[in-house]
């Protein structure tokens, strides 16, 4: 079949399924995605994009769009529950030497979606119904009704990826928590934070506030959590603030600003840990593969990372070969990257008073020439995946 016949059908208009429609368009494919969501998301928590997915973004030649969203960090002031500051990270100066964008995950995806929006057909509020295979192609049925005969199919809708759980069986739909929960969202500023953060820590609770400019600021909740699954969105605000009584006062004070309406984005922390990504011509790609959880801080990077690797596959082999080489390829980074996020995890957010107040007395004492070393030596590692994916 020559290649500018061949369609691909992607469930989700996230990082993974807007990359990989960039690329295989750009080979000649036929992209259609559908995604669930009436719109774009705006908001969400702030990520650094470096290594293997900022290479790839300089190889899409979007790092000029990326640097116009960036957002300028100049210092994060760690304080406990008592106000009393616990340590103080000059951002600015780690990451003058480092190649480093920091942005909003969902300011990554605008870019994306005003790079692959002519090339490819994105339909709104729109799932994947129904699919079948065979040796020859996939069809596939959207909610709207529509039928697609594709040659490939896939996945990239997410954590609790839908498509997952219709393909791969209810066993491969369940994620792996890491006995945390996070939440995001924006609240007027009313401190003139800039362009800073402010970080108030308390034992298994950790809230972040980065300045956006504008009178606003993003915040990020991470805490320890027992309880797993999908919070409905009535929940969520209530939820935070029952957390925010064993913390510092002015998280409570920033949450009682908000309107029971204020979009909470809120979900478990978890890996998607699969034996295997692909089943025929059916791909499962970013989160609904391979979650690494935002504690990585490579989950968006990967996931455009493994879209240019499965281009580059695709570009040379057979689908299902294709498929399986980029397995190949991408598995022993991201095994990686997963174990790593368990081993974060409990450092993040120490989850007992002793745990918590141990992490902060070492970091209150680590001189500021071991953490830049521990910066540095972090990016480093990140290069290294960044060449073994080629």
């Amino acid at each position: 079949m020559n290649m500018s016949e061949r369609t691909v059908v992607i469930a989700g208009a996230g990082v993974a399924g807007l990359a990989c429609a960039w690329w295989l368009a750009r080979q000649g494919w036929r992209a259609v995605i559908a995604e669930r969501a009436p719109h774009l998301r705006d908001g969400g928590y702030m990520m650094g994009l470096s290594g293997p997915g900022l290479l790839t973004a300089r190889r899409m030649e979007l790092v000029p769009a990326l640097r116009a969203v960036e957002r300028e960090i100049g210092e994060n002031v760690y304080r406990d529950r008592r106000g009393r500051e616990v340590m103080r990270i000059r951002y600015r100066e780690l990451l003058r030497q480092l190649d480093w964008i920091t942005l909003r995950r969902t300011d990554l995806v605008q870019v994306l979606h005003a790079a692959v929006r002519d090339h490819a057909e994105i339909r709104l509020a729109t799932t994947v119904a129904d699919c079948s295979q065979n040796a020859h192609g996939v069809d596939v049925t959207l909610s709207d009704g529509s039928q697609l005969r594709a040659d490939l199919l896939i996945g990239a809708d997410g954590v609790r990826s839908p498509l997952r759980a219709q393909v791969f069986g209810a066993e491969a739909a369940a994620p792996s928590p890491l006995g945390y929960r996070y939440a995001a969202y924006d609240v007027d500023d009313d401190t003139g934070m800039a362009r800073d953060f402010v970080s108030y820590a308390a034992p298994g609770h950790q809230v972040e506030y980065h300045g956006l400019g504008g009178g606003r600021k993003a915040a990020l909740h991470v805490w320890r959590s027992h309880e797993t699954g999908w919070v409905e969105a009535p929940r969520r605000l209530g939820l935070l603030r029952e957390l925010a009584r064993t913390t510092h006062a002015e998280v409570g004070r920033q949450l009682d600003t908000l309107s029971a309406d204020t979009p909470i984005v809120m979900d478990d922390l978890a890996l998607v840990e699969l034996p295997r990504w692909h089943q025929g011509r059916i791909l499962l790609a970013g989160d609904a593969a391979h979650s690494l959880s935002l504690i990585s801080g490579q989950g968006a990077g990967m996931a455009l990372a493994g879209a240019y690797v499965l281009a580059q596959e695709l570009g040379r082999l057979p689908i299902e070969q294709a498929l399986a080489a980029h397995e190949r390829r991408l598995r022993p980074v991201i095994d990686s990257l997963q174990q790593r996020s368990r081993k974060l995890a409990p450092v993040y957010v120490p989850a007992s008073a002793f745990a918590f107040g141990l992490r902060n007395t070492a970091l209150r004492l680590l001189p500021r020439l071991i953490l830049k070393r521990y910066f540095l030596s972090g990016l480093k590692s990140e290069m290294e995946a960044a060449a073994a994916l080629g």
